[in-house]
């Protein structure tokens, strides 16, 4: 059966739905406390026992920059759940994006990146777009520097975190007929727009190289030994795989955020799971951190060269896009 990149998106989104209620949880004895090992959707609990939320500040400068909304009231409390307000199966704000992001495209039959970040700047300053309390440090920084007056194609910082890949999978689906050097040209403009850091954007350019790999039939290590050496040795990995998982990332690979660590960890993941999607985003569930965004490389991979299991697209709170459509 022939691959599609929207294979590899659902799966994105299901991973990122699965991890969403643990997502930050650096103390994996206490994510076993409040929820066991996560093998379902299930629906965040407040407080949060690794919450930092209390530590972030945003003050807008003025409306252009207005981007918390009612969510504004829950900065700065103690324990406050980053995701308190999404449902069982509900994505977070990055990956909500994800699906603005497809459907614009699809609609417009081409990616432009000054209409999108115009319909990203819309969504963000529109009250009641989404539930999600948390808002990434890239969104704050892009519209501080909107309110400060300057052109959207100039408002992305220097973030470099592993959020920067999370519209990857669906630029690759919705812009599946591309060949691969525009491709990843695309990806490159859109990732800058935002995430304007060197090693997010070799970090993306990695994830469509592997990604494009294997809807060529190659299998999911065979792709990342050949396209992302420079991130992660298939020979290492292979001698980690007989090791517990939250040694190698953990140990071996921080839980947190950086790209630095946090591309290796992804990819390691999708090389010990290749032929077992749902044990993939298990795993990058459990071993905690930042594991909504490693699951959106984890999950696209995996989603890809398995496919999804029905239950677990059916599963997300708002059904993903449907792939009979698009081959139509």
């Amino acid at each position: 059966m022939a691959k599609h990149f929207l294979d590899g998106f659902v799966g994105a989104l299901c991973a990122d739905a699965l991890a969403m209620p643990v997502h930050w949880y650096y103390d994996r004895a206490a994510l076993m406390r409040d929820y066991g090992k996560v093998e379902r959707y299930l629906a965040p609990k407040n407080p949060h026992a690794d919450s930092i939320l209390w530590r972030s500040k945003y003050t807008p400068l003025n409306e252009k920059g207005e981007i918390l909304h009612d969510q504004a009231q829950y900065w700065g409390q103690r324990g406050v759940h980053y995701h308190q307000f999404l449902k069982a199966g509900e994505n977070t704000l990055n990956l909500q994006l994800a699906r603005e992001l497809y459907g614009w495209i699809r609609s417009r039959g081409g990616y432009s990146s000054e209409g999108w970040l115009q319909h990203y700047a819309d969504f963000m300053l529109k009250p009641s777009q989404h539930r999600d309390t948390y808002v990434e440090e890239s969104h704050r920084g892009f519209f501080t520097r909107y309110a400060q007056g300057k052109p959207l194609a100039k408002c992305g910082i220097r973030d470099e975190h592993i959020g920067g890949l999370a519209h990857v999978p669906a630029l690759m689906a919705a812009c599946s007929d591309l060949p691969l050097g525009r491709l990843r040209a695309v990806v490159k403009e859109h990732v800058g727009s935002t995430h304007a850091h060197p090693n997010v954007l070799r970090a993306a350019d990695t994830f469509v190289r592997v990604c494009w790999t294997i809807r060529e039939g190659v299998s999911v290590r065979e792709a990342i030994t050949k396209e992302a050496g420079d991130w992660i040795s298939g020979k290492k990995a292979e001698g980690w795989a007989k090791q517990p998982d939250e040694h190698v990332v953990g140990e071996r690979f921080s839980t947190a955020c950086y790209i630095a660590e946090a591309m290796p960890a992804s990819l390691y993941l999708a090389w010990k799971y290749e032929n077992d999607f749902v044990g993939g985003i298990v795993a990058n569930a459990n071993v905690g951190g930042d594991s909504c965004h490693r699951g959106v490389v984890v999950g696209g991979i995996l989603g890809l060269a398995c496919g999804v299991p029905k239950a677990w697209s059916d599963g997300l709170l708002v059904p993903p896009p449907d792939l009979e459509k698009v081959s139509a």
